[in-house]
């Protein structure tokens, strides 16, 4: 449960701060680009991943949440 209640605040901020699911900026204001790297840092470009590091015992709660629509977000290597 944790981690899946993790995704939904990724997603609740990722559309806050004008991001698509795999972490592309496509916002329109300024404002979505203020205090970005408190959550966030910036991989290249316009990209942006999670400051997270996503920990579970059951591999299919990381499945989950990498199928998810924003699965894409977080690196590969912050899944334990």
């Amino acid at each position: 449960i944790g981690n899946q209640i993790g995704a939904a605040f990724w997603q609740t901020i990722s559309g806050e701060h004008g991001l698509d699911g795999s972490g592309v900026y496509n916002g329109t204001s300024d404002l979505q680009l203020e205090r970005m790297n408190v959550y966030f840092n910036e991989a290249s470009g316009n990209k942006y991943v999670p400051r997270a590091v996503l920990v579970d015992l059951e591999p299919g709660t990381m499945d989950a949440v990498r199928a998810g629509p924003f699965g894409q977000l977080f690196r590969p290597d912050n899944f334990v």
